[in-house]
């Protein structure tokens, strides 16, 4: 039985859909066949949660990395092997608990590349040996994938609208329904929209979100904020692109499929106009040059009632192997090299992806390791300061930070440009820093011993951890090395 406890505060807020969320992500890329899961939110005497980057998802993996390292160490297997023996399979064992397959399996193949690229095995024997001769100094290493459903399991947010003009002098104006919130979204919804019509992103110009221009907006959530406003906001430029096809294709007397846009101009065998004479030829020959696009996600539906369904459109995956150095006499440690691969599909935008992925992984680093709520008995959070809430900093980045995308050929979904989600899912690949830590604390008593490494672990917690370590190993020490 896997049992998930919240703490939800004073109100429920959103502690029931994010505790629906973690069950959802509570096998990670793991094939339970013996697992039963359930939620319990409740309700206590402190300040009321809400939602976070991952809406469960991180605390859903958190409990199946937990299994995978608590059976590693009661047979003596490397973490990794028990981790890819569990993998879902492809073309079997690939139903999740809550009964949808798994039909894009490649977890396996970005292991399998990420073991090889960061030398997994190679280094984790080499801190074997040099753990054996520190006394003081610990090395530990952890290789972790992730496995995260993309849409919104409340089946009808996954609808999105976008609103589309061109102006006579070539230009276009966009709106959609998506809220920038620095993650890049105005900026690929503009690149999709410039792709269209083979413009110069300088030529789309991207207004602020509104309700009087696009009614019924879907929350910025659910990493699903480029796939739903990409595709309405790709729908309405085609819809006014076709119509310029037609136009043009009866002012030239040539076929509609002759007619190619291409950087900032329309062709059709010898002949060609700018973009910006279309534009305004078409506004001559009243050519309406505006319209509104529509998006739903197809094929999801999801049954709360009967815990059965197709909640996800598609899964994005990822795999992030960390190293760390901890000081066994004091708990500090570092972060000494992290390498991640991930999955984007065909990436609409490699630099705003690679800012995502390297972002939510010190974000979840900073969630697991030094961002401590503390509340007193009465229910008053103690650590709500710069003093005492410790986000990360430019110093706690990895020393050494690879990070690199998996391609296979894209989003077997057809997507935006075969693209996939990336908001969410870089920041579960942080729990190979905690298991990292959890591997060095390890090593005091030959690993012989999960150790108790409680979330956040700062170095007050690693340091308590070592020294259990170190009494367990004191007083008894039957059980066989990994």
């Amino acid at each position: 039985d896997l049992v998930y406890a919240a703490r939800c505060g004073f109100s429920a807020d959103l502690s029931g859909p994010v505790t629906d969320r973690a069950l959802f992500h509570a096998d990670n890329c793991y094939f339970y066949e013996n697992v039963r899961a359930r939620s319990e939110p409740f309700k206590t005497n402190t300040c009321s949660n809400t939602a976070f980057r991952g809406f469960g998802g991180p605390q859903g993996m958190l409990g199946a990395e937990r299994l995978m390292e608590e059976i590693a160490f009661a047979t003596g297997l490397d973490p990794l092997d028990v981790r890819k023996r569990n993998f879902y399979g492809v073309g079997e064992r690939d139903v999740t608990p809550y009964h949808q397959r798994v039909e894009d399996n490649i977890i396996g193949e970005i292991v399998e590349r990420l073991e090889e690229t960061s030398r997994y095995r190679e280094r984790r024997a080499a801190l074997k040996t040099a753990n054996a001769k520190s006394r003081i100094v610990k090395r530990g290493l952890a290789l972790t994938p992730v496995k995260f459903g993309i849409s919104f399991t409340a089946t009808w947010f996954n609808q999105a609208g976008a609103l589309v003009h061109v102006y006579k002098d070539g230009s276009v104006h966009l709106n959609h329904g998506g809220t920038e919130m620095g993650q890049g979204l105005y900026m690929k919804v503009a690149q999709v929209v410039a792709e269209e019509f083979q413009l110069g992103l300088e030529r789309v110009k991207i207004t602020a979100t509104t309700t009087g221009k696009v009614p019924n907006t879907s929350a910025t959530a659910a990493s699903s904020g480029s796939d739903l406003n990409c595709m309405a906001a790709q729908v309405a430029a085609r819809t006014i692109k076709q119509r310029l096809v037609d136009f043009l294709a009866q002012d030239w007397g040539v076929p509609g499929h002759d007619i190619v846009f291409e950087r900032g101009y329309v062709r059709a065998g010898n002949r060609s106009m700018s973009f910006e004479e279309l534009a305004h030829a078409a506004y001559m020959a009243r050519i309406q040059l505006s319209a509104a696009g529509f998006y739903k996600t197809p094929k999801i539906h999801w049954d709360r009632k009967s815990g059965r369904g197709h909640p996800f459109y598609y899964f994005a995956y990822g795999a992030a192997a960390s190293e760390v150095a901890i000081d066994t006499l004091t708990g500090e440690y570092r972060v000494e090299r992290v390498d991640i691969l991930h999955d984007c599909g065909k990436s609409l935008n490699p630099a705003i992806d690679r800012g995502q992925i390297e972002g939510g992984f010190v974000q979840g680093m900073g969630w697991l390791t030094t961002e401590e709520l503390w509340f007193d008995p009465q229910g008053r959070l103690r650590t709500h300061a710069p003093s005492t809430y410790k986000i990360p900093v430019a110093s706690d980045r990895p020393r050494i930070f690879n990070v690199e995308f998996f391609d296979d050929g894209g989003n077997r979904e057809p997507t935006v440009g075969r693209s996939k989600a990336v908001g969410e899912p870089p920041l579960m690949l942080a729990i190979s820093v905690l298991h990292a830590l959890s591997d060095a604390v390890a090593s005091v008593a030959d690993y012989r011993f999960c150790p108790r490494l409680d979330t956040p672990a700062t170095p007050e917690r690693v340091l308590f951890a070592v020294e259990d370590v170190k009494a367990k190993a004191s007083g008894l020490s039957a059980e066989p090395a990994r």
